[in-house]
């Protein structure tokens, strides 16, 4: 059965301005644990009283890869402090985009992360399906390249849809890799662009990834949505409306 997680990006302008207040709604909407993006100056300590206090559980961190490269050991002994041992890699620009050299970077900080008790994962976004890399999509290199035991995968299923792939396929495929899975729903714009919408809004078929998130043994399934066209804490109460409706019709999920 999968727990629910909440990315805090969503709700970033909300968490900016009220930390507290946006941790205290998630909780009481029903999501079970957050997932961070940056944590606005507080000190761990701060962090871990208030995921406490609202009896959530900190799923795991998106981690700026040069900050991993550059101060690793900071940043896993704040992870342990708030007791999350999760770090995932959340975007690589463009300038950042030589595949080689990050491969074999994300051995080397997976291998410290392990040391540590910490695991790294991977945060997939489009382009790793369209760019390639010995003649395979960037993302399977990836996973070819780095040993399961240094590097585990965080699915951003909404991602791979978009970039024309079955993301039902790939959670096959990494099963027994993915205690994450990023839950997230779009449609496509006249210009082809990505807009991405409140869970069942839009044209992924969210309970086919569930379904195989599930079989694939995934911890968790976390809702995501990048821009809300309504107020975040409201489009995050949507989203939990759909899952609600999902579970009571027989969806394999804890809320």
């Amino acid at each position: 059965m999968l727990k629910l997680g909440l990315q805090l990006y969503t709700v970033r302008e909300e968490m900016e301005q009220d930390f507290e207040g946006t941790l205290k709604k998630a909780a009481e909407l029903g999501y079970q644990g957050v997932e961070f993006h940056t944590f606005f100056g507080r000190s761990s300590a701060e962090v871990k009283r208030l995921l406490d206090e609202n009896g959530l559980v900190a799923l795991g961190t998106h981690t700026q890869y040069t900050s991993l490269l550059d101060d690793l050991d900071s940043e896993i002994t704040y992870n342990k402090e708030i007791g999350n041992n999760n770090i995932i890699v959340p975007y690589l620009g463009t300038e950042q985009r030589n595949w080689a050299e990050v491969f074999t970077n994300l051995k080397q900080i997976g291998e410290k992360c392990r040391e540590q008790g910490m695991v790294l994962l991977y945060h997939n976004h489009e382009f790793e399906f369209t760019e390639s890399f010995d003649d395979q999509t960037v993302f399977d290199a990836m996973y070819a390249e780095v040993p399961a035991s240094l590097l585990q995968v965080e699915l951003d299923t909404c991602w791979v849809h978009f970039a024309g792939y079955d993301p039902v396929e790939y959670i096959h495929n990494y099963a027994g890799r993915l205690p994450i899975v990023h839950w997230k729903d779009m449609k496509k714009l006249e210009d082809g662009s990505p807009l991405t919408v409140e869970l069942g809004q839009g044209e992924v078929n969210l309970g086919a990834i569930a379904e195989a998130a599930d079989k694939a043994g995934v911890e968790w399934i976390v809702v995501e949505q990048d821009l809300c066209q309504n107020p975040p804490l409201e489009s995050i109460a949507s989203s939990m409306e759909w899952v609600k409706n999902y579970k009571n019709n027989g969806g394999p999920i804890h809320v």
